[in-house]
């Protein structure tokens, strides 16, 4: 099945996401989504994890991004933040060989509050 497949109207397969730049409030590239992380009671996309500093994917760390403060901006092909680039270097993140506790409601709590994003 080829990618294109996958779309069909408003929706886009998760293979599509991953990779897809993200843009800051000023247009500017900051990242890229490497995954989807998603509710599985609801099934709703609750975040995205964005790939970040590094250099030439080496080294990069990653910053969960409630779902809500995307959006896709046909214009630049990709997902667009109001967030600047300043806010996600101080934004709660994880080393690249560490993991994120998920399951940890207050430290998602947490993610939400600094973004300005209420919980769903």
């Amino acid at each position: 099945m080829a990618i294109e497949d996958k779309e069909q109207g408003n929706l886009i397969g998760s293979d599509k996401v991953e990779g897809t730049a993200v843009y800051g409030a000023n247009s500017e590239k900051i990242g890229s989504i490497e995954r989807v992380m998603i509710d599985k009671p609801s099934g709703r996309v609750s975040y995205a994890v964005l790939a970040f500093g590094g250099f030439l994917g080496v080294g990069h760390d990653h910053y969960p991004l409630p779902w809500q403060s995307l959006k896709y901006n046909t214009q630049l092909g990709g997902y667009q933040t109001m967030i600047t680039e300043d806010q996600i270097k101080g934004a709660p993140k994880y080393a690249q060989e560490d993991e994120w506790n998920w399951g940890d409601a207050g430290r998602n709590r947490a993610v939400n509050d600094y973004y300005g994003v209420p919980m769903i």
